[in-house]
């Protein structure tokens, strides 16, 4: 993906979006800055975001070598969203933000892991298994 992929050659904006903006869109928006071409502005939102990033998507990012704690839940709003061409929405069972007319759109349906239940190692384990799936689908975007 180059910005002559995108739709609109005025927009280069790469928007994440989940509803908490505390794991699946941050752990995305860090793949694509690691990944991606350097000539595309990423970010991620949240339709209604918690105050902090979720633990065990930090740990499960700092695994495979990037630190997203400095990261912070971010309101739609506070997205420039006349830069962006393209919205990623990660949202499985809840229900996603209406997103722009104007956009590009693609649904990546993944769970969250935020609501898997147990002991530690099978809370971190949750957030392995989907920000493997978010490295995939990332890397096959590029």
């Amino acid at each position: 993906m180059t910005n002559a992929d995108l739709p609109h050659s005025h927009r280069n904006g790469l928007l994440f979006v989940c509803v908490g903006n505390t794991a699946r869109s941050q752990m995305a928006e860090a793949f694509a800055r690691f990944i991606g071409p350097a000539d595309i502005q990423y970010f991620s939102a949240g339709s209604d975001p918690l105050p902090d990033i979720n633990p065990y998507a930090i740990k499960a990012m700092r695994e495979v070598g990037i630190d997203i704690s400095s990261y912070k839940p971010k309101k739609l709003d506070a997205i420039p969203m006349e830069t962006i061409a393209t919205v990623i929405t990660l949202c499985d069972d809840e229900e996603c933000p209406t997103l722009p007319d104007g956009v590009h759109h693609l649904s990546w349906p993944l769970p969250d892991p935020a609501v898997a239940t147990g002991e530690d190692e099978e809370l971190l384990q949750a957030f392995r298994r989907v920000r493997d799936q978010i490295r995939e689908l990332v890397s096959r975007l590029f």
